[in-house]
């Protein structure tokens, strides 16, 4: 199912991920007041589950990305599993979820099979707002 949802994805409506090196980092609970909270930078926050397909597939994506705007956001990721509390603190109930942080609070969100390009809109978008 994973190759099929994959092939699919790529083939056209997501274009294509190269592989990215791993440049953005696992969070707890125990670590996000300080990282993500008490940042006034843009933080990027992928709520994710291993084992689920959708979540591998804006996985690759969010490395991409990760890569691509290393240096002007923060990118951290919450497995759901060992974060449950985090999770639920922040009412992510279904993954994959990716919630923008900007001085403490959450400015955006993402949830579901989300297209690379909406999210570099939305990126871009928190980006350009700070600049203001």
């Amino acid at each position: 199912m994973y190759e099929r949802l994959k092939n699919f994805w790529h083939a056209g409506w997501l274009y294509s991920c190269r592989q990215a090196n791993n440049m953005n980092k696992s969070i707890s609970k125990k670590d996000f007041a300080n990282e993500v909270v008490g940042s006034v930078s843009l933080s990027l926050v992928h709520f994710k589950t291993e084992w689920n397909g959708a979540c591998q597939i804006v996985s690759m994506i969010y490395e991409d990305l990760a890569n691509s705007y290393k240096g002007m956001a923060n990118f951290f990721t919450v497995d759901m599993e060992t974060e449950s509390k985090l999770a639920n603190e922040y009412g992510v109930i279904e993954v994959p979820a990716i919630l923008f942080f900007r001085n403490g609070q959450v400015i955006d969100h993402a949830k579901g099979l989300i297209p690379k390009n909406t999210l570099i809109m939305k990126i871009e978008n928190a980006l350009s707002s700070a600049r203001n």
